[in-house]
């Protein structure tokens, strides 16, 4: 079994990527991005990954060495403009060009990034001046973590204000929040939340808050103890008679359900590249595989169903990619009516991302299928990856729901609902 000191040898295989993708459309700033986001990744992160996709979840086990290397090396930078951060022309495709190179390492780092670089920092594009002066400074240098609270344990896809439980009822000099939010990433080390909440119990609308985790009142349950995602650690918060100033209002009383939305939009996209990150690097392992794996005399590579297989596979991955870089596009460019492109990406990428990873799996064999070779220590990493695969199918939206969304854009509401 391999243990902290001893971690799994893992390969490093040539990366498919190089020679079959060209980045003929992208602006140069965000193919420069792109390499420096790699580099950052191959230094901060990989040394780490293996272990965080590993160890049980624990508030010892967040990942502060790869979170902070991270912005150390201006990649929680990467969403705000010149004010605070990069002032790219693109914010979000650069945002979500990041994403995918960490998903190549690990999944749920790429969880992570979601959370502190694309659902909080939108959050955030509805809090005071004040607020903004105060805590983007402290996201960016990755001295504080962020949450996003939208998830309770019977509200999930729906977000209807009907069935939230946690409530913030308004008094003359805030709102005193009650309730528990589930699933919450980063919740048992971040500082701050944007949480959801129903405005007011007889309420049929929903308002969002920027709360101080060191609130009186405030809980942080024990992380939850996942299949994958490991290093995604996510844990209840308990809301009892917590007090909000108005200040800490993110856009209009009651209008907290567009504000919850406008984020969730933007980590499907994120969320759909780190699909394509995952499914890359599954691609690049099988792809090694069929080359230096030999099986009736010649490399597995030769015959002819893996070669059709794989071919299907990156052309896949090559349109996945386009999904999301079209979709956060659309919204760089102020385009509102990305919703469809947005939902496509998610739901196409992470089914690939899974797809992919358990075609990898097969074509490794047993080898695919170990943790670790107890007499080596040998690992192709393919077990983590396939645990991680499945939540990027559920989480941000159940894929489902995606379907359901480009549906109704498709086939018109007045049919679908």
């Amino acid at each position: 079994m391999p243990t902290r000191e001893a971690p799994p040898v893992t390969q490093s295989v040539p990366r498919t990527q190089d020679h079959m993708t060209h980045d003929v459309w992208l602006p140069d700033e965000i193919v420069e991005l792109r390499a420096e986001a790699r580099a950052a990744v191959a230094t901060r992160l990989a040394p780490h990954a293996r272990d965080i996709g590993q160890r049980e979840e624990s508030i010892d086990s967040f990942p502060w060495e790869a979170f902070r290397g991270l912005a150390a090396e201006g990649m929680f930078a990467v969403p705000f403009d010149a004010e605070f951060g990069r002032g790219l022309g693109h914010p979000m495709l650069g945002t979500c060009t990041v994403t995918e190179e960490i998903a190549y390492q690990s999944s749920s780092m790429a969880g992570v990034y979601d959370g502190q670089c694309i659902l909080v920092p939108q959050t955030l594009t509805y809090a005071s001046d004040e607020l903004r002066r105060h805590l983007i400074p402290e996201l960016i240098s990755g001295r504080t973590a962020f949450s996003f609270a939208t998830t309770e344990p019977d509200t999930s896809s729906d977000l209807t204000a009907e069935r939230m439980q946690t409530v913030a009822e308004e008094t003359p000099g805030g709102f005193v929040v009650n309730g528990r939010k589930r699933w919450i990433t980063n919740s048992i080390v971040a500082g701050w939340v944007s949480v959801l909440v129903r405005a007011g119990a007889g309420s049929n609308r929903a308002t969002m808050l920027l709360v101080d985790l060191s609130s009186p009142g405030v809980r942080i349950g024990a992380p939850d103890l996942k299949m994958g995602h490991r290093g995604q650690v996510t844990a209840d918060i308990v809301f009892d008679d917590v007090f909000v100033p108005h200040g800490n209002l993110l856009g209009p009383a009651g209008g907290g359900l567009g504000v919850a939305l406008s984020a969730l939009v933007r980590g499907r996209i994120g969320i759909g590249a780190a699909g394509v990150g995952v499914a890359q690097a599954a691609l690049d392992l099988a792809v090694h595989r069929l080359r230096t794996r030999h099986v009736f005399g010649g490399p597995l590579g030769a015959m002819q169903h893996w070669q059709f297989t794989m071919a299907q596979r990156a052309t896949e991955i090559e349109c996945a990619r386009m999904l999301y870089q079209k979709a956060a596009t659309l919204l760089d460019r102020g385009d509102r009516s990305a919703e469809p492109e947005a939902a496509m990406a998610k739901a196409y990428g992470t089914r690939l991302a899974n797809d992919v990873t358990r075609e990898a799996i097969q074509i490794h064999g047993a080898l695919g299928f170990a943790r670790q070779v107890a007499e080596t220590g040998e690992s192709v990493r393919l077990e983590e990856m396939y645990r991680d695969a499945k939540i990027l199918e559920i989480f941000e939206g159940a894929n489902e729901l995606q379907q359901w969304i480009v549906a109704r854009q498709l086939i018109g509401r007045d049919v679908t609902g």
